[in-house]
């Protein structure tokens, strides 16, 4: 619904910097439009103070005069023709965009369990025969066959376990069932929901 001579927001330029409100880009406006470098020059600095109450936690920084300034030129759309009395060559890296961070370029063997899995059987292959390894493997094979029962991944046998761990391995670790305690179940929450779900009779 349009009514006439109402001013919505949606329909005014978007604000370069939002916290600092429309008035003060109001301002910014007045003062490019002034005739003189000094009369615009003085409109700055009086609009620099005026964004300082605006956003007072900006004083915690050391070098907030110079974001003050830096904040300004970019409100202006580098419009403001004065002499700066800060350096705002920099200022438009606030607004630049970090380079997106690599994929992992290394694939996974077995996806359904996850590269933790695949680094602890790295881990498995080059550590030496004893108790430390053996339980190691019994923690990695417990994750395995809870990793299997979350996601569903086809049998979850415990036999799938010790030959997808041995197959990790390059056979380095070969797990003995009978020796073997394997988690049967993931809890769920499922079922106290459920629960809370039923209405009393």
């Amino acid at each position: 619904m349009n009514i006439q001579g109402l001013d919505y927001n949606t329909q005014r330029e978007a604000l370069q910097l939002p916290e600092y409100g429309r008035e003060i880009q109001k301002m910014i406006e007045v003062a490019i439009a002034l005739p003189t470098k000094e009369e615009r020059l003085r409109c700055a600095k009086t609009i620099v103070k005026l964004m300082e109450t605006k956003v007072p936690q900006i004083k915690s920084n050391a070098d907030y005069k110079q974001t003050l300034w830096d904040h300004l030129y970019l409100m202006s759309r580098q419009q403001l023709d004065i002499d700066w009395p800060y350096d705002v060559s920099e200022a438009e890296k606030i607004h630049a965009k970090p380079e997106p961070l690599p994929l992992p370029q290394t694939s996974i063997r077995l996806r359904h369990y996850g590269r933790l899995v695949e680094e602890l059987c790295e881990k498995l292959k080059v550590m030496p025969e004893g108790d430390e390894r053996d339980e190691l493997a019994r923690l990695t094979a417990n994750q395995m066959k809870r990793d299997l029962m979350l996601w569903g991944h086809g049998s979850i046998d415990d036999e799938k376990v010790v030959d997808d761990i041995a197959r990790m391995t390059d056979g380095v670790i070969q797990l003995n069932l009978s020796h073997l305690s394997l988690p049967r179940s993931v809890p769920s929450d499922n079922g106290a929901a459920s629960k809370k779900g039923k209405k009393k009779k």
